[in-house]
């Protein structure tokens, strides 16, 4: 053999086997990163662990603040968000953020990540800095709920409250954010992946497959039930009206600025505090639309999160209706103005564009595995004194504003350090 051609295949088989033993560490690295799945609720507290309140048999009933029952009201502060997957609920914990931010409060965050080990339950011995009996006013980064340990870092009086999606647009969400890291939709060759699957589910799907959880009955899931319960079994509905008895406020993502003003009337919150920029979002290529027979095989699909939306669809329409249709509808448009001001204050080009035309590295969105989906937004060169710190606040991706906020993010940082220098 040729001594040139000798050494190109020598150093190709270097670079295969440090590739490899690269590859090994970055499992071993990951393996040690992300907690194995648990199907059991696990005892995650020691007995004795003191607690910020003790677990109330019967949560506290939360009237609306600014509900004509009352005469003045004041902001509530202590604050459980149930942050579910592709809800919109990106764009919340940003709204929950600043509110934070502005009053001082005490957050309950992770510790070297941006979640608390999801998609292991919660346990309070992953907040950040956490010591027995400490309280906290909001917690409100990923998890998989479990309501005892949320409860004892909270005040007695805290607000719960979370956010659904339509099950069938929020599984067609999920399966694009989050395929390429189920290893066994790997199987699917087609150019639709999605209509590949939905055509024959249980022909690729594996419930103890890793990352399984994302791609059914992922609501189910993260509010800390069993994602694979028969659907005839009682305890669907014991679940659902548990929700009900633990949650203050389900928003709908469908209907995100009437729930917004329902929360901002619990909560006694101004306009101002609830002003958004949608965060998180897609650019509109990545996200085909299911047509109707897919639509309909992605909700028989996660039948268990479409009893659950169905359930809560009706309530919150009661909630509209009990708040009155006419003052919601008011209340919605002066939403909506405050927000297309802000929008013209803030945003370079008036709207969000692709990854590769953010300018500013802070305002870069995490992107999913293997492709830049996710939109962001240029911040304006030249905003007035006035504006200009709610701007870049409203404008801030979660990642860049939890280290603004003081987390400790490290396996995120070095997650991230990995994939650029892989270009994943």
């Amino acid at each position: 053999m040729p001594l040139p051609q000798k050494k190109r295949w020598e150093s190709m088989a270097k670079g295969l086997v440090l590739g490899a033993l690269f590859t090994s560490f970055l499992l071993l690295l990951y393996s040690y990163a992300v907690p194995p799945l648990h199907a059991g609720l696990p005892s995650t507290t020691p007995e004795g662990t003191a607690s910020c309140s003790p677990a109330p048999s019967e949560p506290e009933m939360v009237t609306p603040a600014n509900s004509s029952s009352g005469g003045g009201c004041q902001p509530r502060r202590d604050i459980v968000f149930m942050k579910t997957h592709k809800t919109a609920s990106s764009t919340l914990l940003n709204i929950l953020f600043r509110f934070g931010q502005k009053h001082g409060l005490k957050f309950a965050f992770p510790n070297g990540r941006n979640d608390f080990d999801y998609p292991a339950f919660f346990a309070r011995s992953l907040v950040q800095d956490y010591q027995p009996g400490a309280c906290f006013n909001i917690i409100c980064n990923h998890m998989r709920f479990h309501y005892d340990e949320v409860r004892g870092i909270v005040p007695p009086n805290a607000t719960f409250i979370t956010v659904l999606r339509d099950p069938a647009r929020l599984f067609e969400s999920s399966f694009h954010y989050f395929g390429s890291v189920v290893p066994f939709t790997w199987k699917l060759s087609g150019r639709d992946k999605l209509a590949e699957f939905l055509q024959d589910p249980y022909r690729y799907y594996d419930p103890n497959g890793y990352n399984a959880h994302y791609l059914r009955n992922l609501l189910f899931f993260d509010l800390g039930y069993d994602s694979g319960l028969d659907p005839g079994s009682p305890q669907v509905q014991e679940h659902i009206l548990e929700v009900e008895h633990r949650f203050h406020l389900v928003l709908l993502q469908e209907y995100f600025d009437e729930s917004l003003v329902l929360l901002k009337d619990l909560l006694c919150w101004e306009l101002e505090d609830v002003l958004y920029f949608k965060l998180n979002a897609r650019r509109a290529s990545a996200v085909p639309r299911l047509s109707g027979e897919l639509y309909q095989r992605a909700t028989a699909w996660n039948v268990l999160d479409a009893r659950l939306y169905h359930h809560f669809n009706a309530s919150f329409w009661r909630k509209v209706e009990a708040f009155g249709r006419e003052r919601m509808a008011r209340e919605v448009a002066a939403l909506r103005r405050a927000n297309e001001r802000m929008r013209r204050i803030c945003i370079d080009g008036g709207h969000a564009v692709d990854a590769a035309a953010i300018q500013d590295s802070a305002m870069q969105p995490w992107q999913p595995l293997g492709t830049k989906s996710i939109l962001g937004y240029n911040l304006k060169k030249s905003i007035g004194q006035r504006h200009a710190q709610l701007c870049r606040r409203m404008l801030t991706p979660e990642i860049q504003y939890l280290m603004d906020l003081g987390v400790n993010l490290w396996v995120t940082k070095l997650w991230k350090f990995i994939r650029d220098f892989l270009q994943w």
